[in-house]
């Protein structure tokens, strides 16, 4: 069922045409047209010319942000002045990285300030403080075992 539906005829079938094809006048002129003309259609043009505009663009402003952070790293360097030598300058992207740190640093504290919001860590943590102060001169596991 089906069966001699996929399969693969190795046979080739022309068909041969009983009516000979006619094209107008016009659309054979059309094509000649544009066979013969090297040139772009000034839709395509334009199209080729806001691309290649579009290219050298980027370029230049690849060109002028280069530019930019070079002049902003030697503006930095001579800001500090004699600090060069001693490595104390730090550019932007260590000043970001720092922050990014310090931003780190932050949340981890803020997090362990919420531990304490438990009331069983809180207590916990009373007592040991408490059993601590009562016996100074002793480990605080000698109490736990």
């Amino acid at each position: 069922m089906g069966a001699g539906q996929s399969k693969v005829d190795t046979e080739e079938k022309v068909f041969y045409n009983e009516t000979p094809i006619q094209f107008s006048q016009d659309v054979v002129n059309h094509l000649s047209d544009h066979s013969m003309s090297p040139d772009t259609s000034p839709e395509r043009q334009s199209t080729l010319d806001a691309h290649h505009l579009r290219a050298e663009e980027e370029s230049v402003q690849r060109e002028i942000e280069l530019a930019l952070e070079r002049e902003n790293i030697d503006r930095e360097k001579s800001s500090a002045g004699g600090k060069v030598a001693e490595g104390d300058v730090k550019n932007s992207m260590t000043l970001m990285g720092d922050l990014e740190e310090i931003h780190t640093k932050v949340d981890r504290f803020q997090t362990r300030r919420q531990l304490s919001d438990y009331p069983a860590v809180k207590e916990s943590g009373e007592a040991v403080v408490l059993c601590y102060r009562q016996n100074p001169t002793t480990p605080l596991d000698y109490h736990f075992n």
